[in-house]
């Protein structure tokens, strides 16, 4: 059985060893990355793919079969591969769906206490002695505003969606979220499921993870950014597709949401 992994840099840098694969394979051949002009003569052979970044569209996996048989995406997004060719030529496809959570949902207040807070702004302010010449103590640069009370909305609800709410929580937050699905928010005191449109209406942050797919390709568009508040943040740790970046500009530029 011929393994093969395409991309292992992003994963394992070097701190980690790939020692236990050759358990099932005596075959194994590991590339830190692999342009797209390399993937088949790399992969050609293989029974199994390891990638994380690496595309494998229609074309490449119509020239894999019939020997590919298991991709293994390290990653949570799965839509570098063409899923559609994969179950044509019976390739079953796995990621790992929560590997993640806690990291991406702590960068999410990251950037959310960088708007209300403006750490940043605030320390260089500070390092070049802009306090020292202040005459009043209280000292900003610009307005700083509390997360108790507002509301932020979540697109998706899965595990890091949720995990983001129960922060939210923490901070005092309300939380509406949509989901394609009903979700049970018993554990939550505030969550509440509503439509995408009530959401961007009433949420103070709106912040994005959902899979990207045809159907949340764009999803955050012109017409939707006019739907938020004009004094609303937007958090997008999903996909980058998943949000229009000519009309987010657009709506920065245009003063129709307050930052993203």
């Amino acid at each position: 059985m011929k393994i093969v992994i395409l991309d292992s840099y992003t994963t394992n840098p070097g701190d980690l060893s790939w020692e236990f694969l050759s358990k099932y394979s005596d075959d194994i051949m590991i590339y830190p990355r692999t342009s797209k002009e390399d993937v088949i003569k790399r992969a050609k052979g293989a029974e199994i793919l390891i990638i994380n970044k690496t595309v494998l569209g229609q074309d490449e996996l119509n020239e894999l079969a019939p020997e590919l048989k298991y991709i293994g995406l390290q990653s949570t997004g799965y839509n570098v591969v063409d899923l559609k060719a994969a179950t044509k030529n019976g390739v079953a496809v796995c990621n790992i769906p929560s590997y993640s959570t806690n990291a991406v949902a702590q960068l999410v207040f990251s950037f959310i206490l960088q708007f209300t807070n403006k750490v940043n702004l605030h320390s260089e302010s500070v390092y070049n002695g802009e306090w020292t010449e202040c005459p009043d103590f209280c000292y900003w640069k610009a307005p700083l505003s509390e997360l108790d009370g507002k509301t932020i909305g979540i697109i998706g609800f899965g595990s890091i969606g949720q995990r983001v709410a129960e922060i939210a929580e923490v901070f005092g937050m309300n939380v509406l979220f949509t989901s394609k699905s009903k979700k049970d928010t018993d554990k939550f005191k505030t969550a509440r499921q509503v439509d995408l449109d009530s959401l961007l209406n009433y949420s103070d942050f709106v912040t994005c993870h959902c899979p990207l797919t045809d159907e949340t390709t764009g999803l955050i568009n012109l017409d939707n950014l006019r739907k938020m508040k004009k004094s609303a943040i937007l958090i997008n740790t999903s996909r980058g597709p998943v949000v229009n970046e000519e009309d987010l500009a657009y709506a920065l530029n245009n003063d129709i949401i307050s930052g993203g």
